[in-house]
C-alpha cells in the first residue's frame, strides 16, 4: 500500500541496504532513480541523510533522525493495511523474526505450523542471531518480532513476555556427571568443554562462575553455534551449557541430558519476546506472538 511519497520508500530501502544499487535492485527501478529520490530528500532536508564512500552508504546524523520518523510511518502504515484487510476478513501480513538459534530449530517451527493452520496468507521470513544483534535490527525495523535470552531493558524496546529457564550443562547419557540432580561449574571443569562465544547470552551467564571456579580453564572448544554445541555434547566429547529450549526432542529421544547448575541457587536465563517501543503491532503480529506466548509457556512449565 503505497500512498507516501517514493522518496521515503526509497530512502528506507537505501537505509536498508546500505547501498543505492542494491536498494535499487531490491526495488527492482533503476539506480538513478533511486538516487534521484534521495538527492530530491537532501534538498527537501537541506542537509546530507547519507554519509557515501565506496563500500556504499551509511545513515548521516539527520539521517538517522529522519529513518526513526521513516520506521514508525512505515510501520503503522503495515498496521493500517492489515486492519483494513480485517474488516474484509482476511488475515494476511507478513513477519519478519529475528530469534536466537534455539528458538529458531525448535520452538518457531511449531508455532508457524499453527500460525500456518490459522492464517495461511501470512508469509514470514526468520532470521538466526545471537540475542546481541536482535536489539538493533527491531529497533531499526529490520525485524518486527526478536526473540533473546538476557537482553538488558531498553526503551527502545516492548517486552511482551519473559519466560525463565534454568542453565544447565548437557552431556551425553553416559556421562559420569549424567545422573547427577544438578552440577556445579567445578564439577564440569573436569571434563572438556565447549563454550558459547561471546556474542551468545550464554557467555554473560558463564563468566561469574568461570570467576567464582578459581581455577585456570582451558575450554576444548568456543562456538557460536548452539547446533553444534549440542552434536559435541550428544557424542561425548565434551560438555555444553544450554537452557531446556531446543532440548525437548533430543531429551526424550534418550540422545542428551540436561542437568541443572548450581550457583548457591540455580542460574537463570531469561527468554524475552520483543518489539519495538510505542508500535502498534498489525493483527499478523499479534497473531504470531500469541502463539508463540503459549507455546513458551508451555515448555516452562514442563521444565
Amino acid at each position: 500500500m503505497r500512498i507516501h511519497s517514493s522518496a521515503i520508500h526509497y530512502f528506507d530501502a537505501v537505509r536498508r541496504a546500505g547501498s543505492i544499487r542494491e536498494a535499487a535492485r531490491r526495488l527492482n527501478v533503476a539506480s538513478s532513480a533511486v538516487n534521484r529520490q534521495i538527492l530530491k530528500l537532501e534538498d527537501l532536508v537541506g542537509t546530507p541523510l547519507f554519509d557515501r564512500s565506496s563500500t556504499g552508504v551509511s545513515l548521516s546524523s539527520a539521517g538517522e533522525i529522519l529513518a526513526h520518523h521513516v520506521i514508525v510511518v512505515l510501520q503503522d502504515l503495515d498496521r493500517a493495511k492489515a486492519e483494513i484487510d480485517a474488516l474484509k476478513g482476511a488475515r494476511i501480513g507478513h513477519l519478519t523474526i529475528g530469534a536466537v538459534e534455539g528458538v529458531c530449530t525448535s520452538l518457531l517451527p511449531i508455532v508457524l505450523r499453527e500460525l500456518k493452520q490459522r492464517a495461511p496468507r501470512i508469509t514470514y521470513t526468520v532470521d538466526a542471531m545471537g540475542s546481541a544483534a536482535i536489539p538493533e535490527q527491531v529497533q531499526n525495523g529490520l525485524m518486527d518480532i526478536g526473540i533473546a535470552f538476557n537482553l538488558p531493558r531498553s526503551p527502545e524496546l516492548r517486552q511482551i513476555f519473559v519466560a525463565k529457564f534454568k542453565l544447565g550443562a548437557i552431556m551425553a547419557p553416559d556421562h559420569p556427571l549424567a545422573q547427577r540432580e544438578f552440577v556445579t561449574f567445578s564439577d564440569c571443569a573436569d571434563y572438556p568443554m565447549v563454550y558459547a562465544s561471546n556474542d551468545l547470552s550464554i557467555s554473560q551467564l558463564l563468566d561469574p562462575l568461570i570467576t567464582q571456579s578459581k581455577r585456570t580453564i582451558d575450554p576444548a572448544m568456543r562456538t557460536n553455534s548452539i547446533d553444534l554445541m549440542r552434536q559435541l555434547a550428544m557424542q561425548g566429547s565434551a560438555i555444553g551449557f544450554q537452557t531446556l529450549v531446543g532440548l525437548d526432542r533430543s531429551i526424550a529421544m534418550g540422545e542428551l541430558v540436561h542437568v541443572p547448575l548450581d550457583a548457591k541457587g540455580p542460574v537463570w536465563s531469561d527468554l524475552g519476546i520483543y518489539v519495538r517501543a510505542g508500535r502498534s503491532v498489525p493483527a499478523a503480529v499479534d497473531l504470531f506472538l500469541k502463539i508463540l506466548v503459549e507455546e513458551i509457556q508451555m515448555i516452562e512449565g514442563a521444565g
